[in-house]
């Protein structure tokens, strides 16, 4: 059922003036919200403006202020509300280096977010989000972090 939502969704907004294109995102946060490692982090990903059905590519890395570092890889869907409002979950698989920062158990880790960004008329966005890492217990120990973000998406090119 969630397909044709998310179908008749970005449907209704290329009827109003095409796909989004491409996009280099920064974004600014507050990570591991719910432990004692707390730390500023920066992100930059770049967000393809194509798609794979119903999914998008994106690219990334984060770091933050204690030298945790993570460069990772994976899709997005965007969904619409109307032309403004845009539900952005994303899965992204990658390598984790804690650096001074928390020790998240491994090397390979997953993060998952949910962003939710008004769309301005040039197409760029501003968002809010959170989201959450993990090793998905390939490790023995698996903490996991949060991070509530802010998202600026700036739109590269044209419209698609």
């Amino acid at each position: 059922m969630a397909a044709p939502v998310v179908h008749a969704q970005t449907k209704d907004v290329a009827d109003k003036g095409g796909d989004d294109p491409s996009f280099l995102a920064f974004s600014a946060g507050y990570y591991d919200i719910n432990d004692n490692h707390d730390a500023f982090e920066g992100r930059i990903e770049y967000r393809h403006g194509e798609k794979f059905w119903i999914f998008k590519p994106v690219v990334g890395v984060l770091a933050t202020h204690d030298e945790a570092v993570m460069g990772y890889a994976g899709v997005l869907v965007d969904i619409y509300f109307g032309r403004r409002w845009v539900l952005t979950p994303a899965f992204t698989p990658g390598l984790y280096r804690k650096g001074d920062g928390k020790n998240l158990g491994g090397t390979i880790e997953f993060k998952s977010q949910i962003e939710l960004s008004y769309r301005f008329d040039n197409r760029s966005r501003l968002g809010l989000g959170v989201s959450h890492i993990s090793n998905a217990s390939i490790y023995d120990s698996n903490p996991g972090t949060e991070t509530v973000f802010l998202t600026y998406a700036l739109p590269l090119g044209g419209p698609r």
